[in-house]
Order: structure tokens, then sequence, then C-alpha cells
């Protein structure tokens, strides 16, 4: 591992695993030998302050493509805010590609970086990528997407998806009386993000009268969304409502619904809060959405990269949950960029 500070406690940590070594015969052998010393190498660990370029005042973005208005309101938020305690904030995007992150990570290593807020390509994928940056002493600050282990990222800072897409679930059963014939769209399979918010909604819609008869995966993309919505149409006309696990794909079904000329309302839900997705909700194309607080999920990020690389410690647990907040008709006027402003 590459030089860094540790705290005091670490190095009584590593006397501690020299001392349980040396002494595992006593309770007769191998457990002794391999639990104890894992139990301090991991407290050890924990003790570590990744501020290798603190004072380089240097923060690296990495984000998927900033053509989703999502993702570039996370470089936007993470600029200001960087800018506004005193960093230098890089910007760049890895197109939900692992490889092409792992070279962005690379790249923000070499740049010795202070610190990376990253909306991750994949919650597997992307484990490497935060090792290495632990590794070189840099401290990673996960928002919006998770990844499947914890004790590398300092910070996963992610919106509540699993009540952001109950919420949604519930408010469609609640304008269809729970009936009718009803399509999913999937978002991109690899990330966790999509099986949390399909799982909520098949935990409402699974209790109501109302029957899926398709489900695609549509890769959080409008184009790719609409057309597989518009397959879906031709194949089922007589379905009353399209969910989607983000705002662009319900979009691109809305633009599929109005092209069928069908003779009857379809229902679209989404999750995210984006303005084109608030715009289609009051001209009455879709019906609701999930906002995540994705501005404030990153700004928060921004300020507890700040003060770990202050303090050598942020105050909170590394896995954070905001809940979303429901939009619909009655309130899509409060919200703009992904900020709510109704109470």
């Amino acid at each position: 591992m590459k030089m860094f500070k540790k705290v005091l406690a670490g190095f009584v940590a590593t006397a501690m695993v020299a001392a349980m070594v040396g002494c595992g015969g006593a309770k007769g052998g191998a457990e002794a030998d391999t639990e104890a010393p894992a139990e301090a190498a991991t407290e050890a660990a924990a003790t570590e302050v990744l501020n290798a370029n603190a004072d380089n005042k240097l923060i690296y973005c990495i984000t998927p493509s900033t053509s989703n208005p999502y993702f570039g309101t996370v470089q936007t938020a993470c600029t200001e805010e960087g800018e506004k305690l005193g960093y230098t904030v890089k910007c760049v995007s890895h197109d939900d590609d692992a490889k092409q992150q792992k070279d962005l990570f690379d790249t923000a290593i070499m740049d010795k970086a202070s610190a990376i807020i990253c909306d991750n390509a994949g919650a597997d994928a992307s484990i490497e990528a935060v090792q290495a940056a632990r590794d070189a002493g840099i401290p990673t600050f996960l928002v919006d997407r998770e990844i499947n282990q914890e004790g590398l990222a300092i910070s996963q800072i992610v919106a509540n998806n699993d009540q952001g897409a109950t919420v949604a679930a519930e408010y469609l059963a609640e304008v269809t009386g729970g009936e009718g014939k009803y399509a999913e769209l999937l978002g991109l399979e690899s990330d966790t993000n999509c099986q949390v918010r399909s799982n909520a909604f098949h935990a409402v819609l699974d209790q109501t009268n109302m029957e899926m008869v398709a489900q695609q995966s549509a890769n959080w993309d409008q184009t790719e969304g609409k057309e597989k919505a518009d397959t879906i149409l031709q194949q089922h006309p007589d379905i009353v409502a399209i969910v989607c696990g983000n705002d662009t794909m319900a979009c691109g079904a809305a633009a599929a619904v109005a092209a069928a000329n069908l003779d009857h309302q379809v229902y679209i839900i989404g999750v995210d809060g984006s303005n084109d997705m608030r715009d289609n909700i009051k001209e009455g194309k879709t019906t609701a959405t999930a906002l995540q607080q994705i501005d404030t999920i990153t700004r928060n990020a921004v300020t507890q990269a700040n003060d770990y690389l202050t303090n050598g410690t942020t105050g909170l647990d590394e896995k954070q949950l905001v809940d979303c907040v429901l939009i619909n008709a009655d309130n899509a006027d409060s919200l703009d960029n992904f900020v709510y402003s109704g109470n």
C-alpha cells in the first residue's frame, strides 16, 4: 500500500496482531492463529486516514455521461460545492464503462487527487477502482449508486430507492384503481438501483389486480425506452400503465404512447425527478416520479470529503440513505433541476 498517514491506533492494532499470533497456541491452534489476526487487521484498516494528497485541494468527479441531466447535476453540484470549499474540481465521465472508469481513477491517482466523488459504473465492476484509490491513500465518496463491498469507500450516499419506487408504485395503484395490464422498463441490470426499484414496484403492484404482461431492459436510455415501448404497445395495446426504472426511459415511453394514438390513457411512472419528467407530468403525458435528491446527495458528499480530509473522519456511517419525494401534477411546479422547494 502506498504511503499515507495512519493514526496511532493503527500501530496499536498492528502490535495486537503480533501479540495474538504469538499466543495462538493457548486456544489450541489454527482457529486462534487465523481469526484473531484477521479481526485486528480489520480494526487497523478502519483507523487508516486516506489523506495522502489532502493539501492538493483537488477533487475528481467521475460520473456516467452527462447527456443524462441527472448526472450533469452531480457534476454541477460537485463543482459548486467544491469550489466554495476551496477545491479545484475536475469532472469526467465513464459512460457506464467499468474499464473506462478504472482508467479515470488511475488518472486521478496520477494527478494526486485529494478525493474522488463517483457515481459508479457497476456495483461489482467498480470495486477494483475504489480499492486502487484507497491503496493510493485517496478517499472515495460514492453518490447515487452503491458498490457491493463495504469498507473501501468512505461514504456511500444514495437515494432511498426502495422508498422512492414504493411511493411511486402506490400512487400508480391509486390512480389506476389497482386494475389493468402494465409493462415494465428496467434500467441497466448490473446496477443495484435497477433491481432495488423493480423489487419495490412489484412489492406494491403484486398486491393489486394489475398484471405485468411485458418486462424489458432499456438501459436507462430515452431512445431505447421509446423503442422498447413502441414494441410493447404493438404487442399489448390494451396496457394501462408503463412502470419505468428512471425518468429518462419514462419520457421515451411517453413519446411512444403519444405516437401510438391509443383510445385510452396509459399511466407512466419513473424515478429521478428530472425537469423533462416534470414537464411531461404537467402536460399530462406522464403520471408521477420519485425525486432522488441528487443535488443534496452530491453536496453532502463534497462536504463529507472536506470534513474527512480536514479531520480524518466524516462522523457519519459509510452507508447513508436520503428519502425521495413523490412528484405528481399537484406539486410538479415545486421541482427544478432535482431540487424540490415545496413543503
